[in-house]
């Protein structure tokens, strides 16, 4: 059976992320998004519909996130839906929530001018193994120094 799980949302951060390590090291950061809707209903009103999604990003990517992202700051995730289930431990009843796992982020808007004042972002952040390892390691060790990689090669 054939199957498709990919998720493009753009929205505002609803919160400064939060950056932890697993005991083998990976960084996880976890995000709140805001996404807007935007329409006009049959009396000619406009209307707007927020949803709140619940985003995990992992590796550098999400260490780039927890560096140069602060709530309010426009970003772009690519990913897949991915279901949590767990039992409450009050009530001892089955809870879910649906989330979405990050696997391309690229940060939006302009990095010094942006609310929360955060330093000046590369335009995206990849998974390591998307990103060249010099290209990397220049960027991790000063990133207002190196000049972050470009799609210019990209044949289409």
């Amino acid at each position: 059976m054939a199957s498709f799980n990919k998720v493009i949302l753009v929205g505002n951060l609803t919160r400064d992320p939060e950056l932890r390590y697993t005991p083998k090291g990976t960084a996880i950061a976890k995000i709140g998004l805001a996404v807007n809707h935007f329409w006009t209903n049959e009396a000619g009103e406009k209307k707007e519909e927020v949803t709140f999604v619940d985003v995990d990003v992992f590796g550098r990517t999400a260490e780039n996130v927890g560096q140069y992202m602060r709530k309010g700051r426009p970003i772009l995730i690519e990913g897949r839906l991915r279901l949590d289930q767990w039992d409450d431990k009050q009530t001892g009843q089955k809870k879910s929530k649906l989330g979405v796992v990050a696997e391309t982020v690229q940060f939006l808007g302009s990095p010094a001018g942006g609310e929360g004042g955060a330093p000046a972002a590369p335009r995206a952040a990849r998974p390591a193994a998307a990103a060249s390892a010099p290209a990397a390691e220049a960027a991790a060790e000063s990133p207002h120094d190196a000049e972050p990689p470009h799609d210019d090669d990209v044949p289409f």
